[in-house]
């Protein structure tokens, strides 16, 4: 029993189970306990993301948010909010590389890491300490109140806010909730605990079929609905790992996409070890796309991660991958890394990028 588990064991002993949805964000974001509050060193052993892959990832996220900068008329000040920006080692690259490269654009950018981990606020910092003391990078725990101008970013972040699970059983849907029984946490199937579950599903057209196992993503429509509001005039760049809900919710589906992952191997062991593992569902882009017209926010493009890098690097011919007086070594081993970032059976193919905009 992990401390956590102990917290959530006696939670469920004193009030009864809780929603999937409650113990994922328990464990994954409790401030003390919870994985995302865990040191780098932990994530690194479980998984690493596109931006842990090299800095052209950044260098050209970087070319994007310039070009969405001047499609909006280059305004005075241009911010970019990147949600879940854990220690900051993107945003780092990021003004790096537009500081030396689109002064013009430096000029008008500010920077806003938001972390809910206070102490990787601590650590984003410290990559950025330099930007932030000239006035272009701030760490905050909250999401900005309003955005004049700019671009929400986030990158596999999507994918590990909470979800509710629920099962198709005698041709009526059903929520599985975590009960606690003879020492383990264990699935309980129990009536659906709000109507936003049932609407989630037909707001889309998707119905299951009986014996189906699926996951509704409330919280990741909230989070969308929430950003349209904020932001005045630009845009929303999201980078996941999903679907839109005609194939995340086909045949191949059946048993849902929730998955646990510890040291770089993924089960469906969610009870294992509460804390102490990442867990995540595909991204549903079709209920983004949905919820995010909501609130204002028309969808600009989709397409896969291997499409989104290709275009934007190869205006250079991906010059940005290399850094000055690199041997030919360096060079090749860069050129390698960029393969994993766009290769169709790496990450490229596996993410998708969804861009909605606000004019």
């Amino acid at each position: 029993m992990t401390p956590l588990a102990e917290l959530l064991a006696d939670r469920i002993r004193r009030f009864g189970p809780i929603t999937f949805a409650d113990y994922m964000r328990e464990c994954l974001y409790h401030p003390v306990y919870g994985y995302y509050s865990k040191a780098e060193s932990k994530r690194f052993a479980d998984y690493y993301t596109s931006v842990d892959v090299h800095p052209i990832f950044a260098r050209l996220m970087a070319r994007q948010f310039a070009e969405m900068w001047e499609h909006l008329g280059r305004p005075a000040e241009f911010m970019v909010v990147e949600v879940g920006a854990g220690v900051g080692r993107f945003a780092a690259q990021v003004l790096d590389f537009c500081e030396a490269k689109l002064p013009a654009f430096y000029e008008a950018l500010g920077y806003v890491a938001v972390e809910r981990s206070a102490a990787r606020r601590g650590q984003a910092m410290m990559h950025a300490q330099r930007h932030a003391a000239a006035g272009h990078f701030v760490s905050s725990a909250e999401v900005p109140a309003h955005i004049a101008a700019g671009c929400f970013f986030s990158n596999e972040l999507v994918d590990a806010l909470p979800v509710h699970r629920v099962v198709m059983e005698g041709g009526a849907m059903k929520e599985v909730v975590v009960d606690f029984r003879d020492g383990k946490f264990e699935d309980v199937v129990a009536p659906v605990s709000t109507c936003a579950i049932t609407e989630y599903f037909a707001a889309q057209g998707i119905a299951l079929v009986e014996g189906q196992h699926a996951e509704a993503g409330l919280e990741a429509c909230d989070w969308i609905t929430e950003i349209g509001r904020r932001l005045e005039r630009g845009y929303v760049l999201t980078i996941d790992y999903g679907h839109p809900a005609a194939d995340l919710f086909d045949e191949h589906h059946v048993r849902g996409t929730l998955l646990a992952y510890q040291n770089h191997r993924a089960s469906e062991e969610f009870y294992a070890a509460p804390g102490e593992q990442d867990l995540t569902a595909h991204v549903n882009f079709t209920a983004l796309e949905l919820w995010g017209k909501r609130s204002g926010l028309e969808t600009a493009g989709f397409t896969s991660q291997t499409a989104f890098l290709l275009a934007l690097g190869q205006g250079n011919e991906f010059a940005d991958l290399y850094d000055e007086g690199q041997s030919e070594a360096e060079r090749t081993k860069a050129r390698l890394q960029l393969k994993t970032l766009i290769h169709p059976e790496g990450m490229g193919e596996r993410f998708q990028v969804l861009v909605q905009q606000r004019a």
